[in-house]
């Protein structure tokens, strides 16, 4: 197994993930149960899916990101590993340290489930060289805490890396400078609200979201 579907208490985007990364990535994909404490041998990606874990309590992911898997995450991801995080995976990413900021409550306060459309910001990184600059994606959202914020010198600090990896075209959440994903200072952690997993058929509306795993692909091959 080259890619490891972590699974909370309330996860309900993991067969999503599951299911987007054997068809565009890795064949032998599989679920690791969030009290496991080490990742299978060979993993090179690890997939935090979307959903409520722990049912929200507390903060969305707080307690996801203290659960026994996570170490072996963190320490997969100091070696270099990469690491996705959608929806409910991005706030506990950040719930983690692994990336910067915060995601609150969406600036109407309610549950926004929708296609948006995002900009590439940056087709640099590990998880974009499939996209072009600039280009527009259609890739659905579904949450309740997707509003992005961070301190001004952290989301300064974001735009002069070239860490805002996809940015919100109209935004949907309040999100600061319409930030939909970022990246970590080493490029081998992305976070994002929409969730690419179910943006790569044709049936689903939108094939967008495959550039990430095509990217993906392209990485873990060198």
């Amino acid at each position: 197994m080259r890619t490891a579907v972590i699974q909370f208490p309330g996860s309900n985007c993991d067969a999503d993930a599951l299911h987007a990364a054997r068809l565009t990535l890795d064949p032998d994909a599989g679920f690791v149960w969030h009290t496991e404490t080490a990742l299978p041998r060979g993993t090179e990606l690890v997939f935090l899916p979307g959903g409520f874990s722990y049912g929200d309590h507390l903060r969305s992911g707080a307690i996801a990101a203290r659960s026994p898997i996570m170490a072996a995450v963190k320490a997969h991801a100091e070696r270099g590993g990469f690491v996705l995080g959608v929806c409910n995976g991005f706030q506990v990413l950040t719930e983690a340290g692994l990336l910067p900021g915060a995601l609150s409550r969406n600036r109407d306060l309610h549950f926004r489930c929708a296609p948006v459309h995002l900009r590439v910001e940056n087709a640099q990184t590990a998880f974009t060289r499939a996209y072009q600059p600039g280009q527009i994606l259609e890739i659905p959202i579904a949450h309740g805490e997707g509003n992005y914020y961070a301190d001004p010198e952290t989301i300064a600090r974001l735009e002069a890396e070239g860490r805002v990896v996809f940015r919100y075209v109209d935004n949907p959440n309040g999100s600061l400078n319409d930030i939909a994903g970022i990246v970590n200072e080493g490029g081998n952690i992305l976070g994002m609200m929409p969730h690419p997993e179910r943006a790569i058929e044709a049936l689903l509306g939108s094939e967008d979201g495959r550039g990430i795993f095509e990217s993906l692909k392209g990485a873990l091959v060198q």
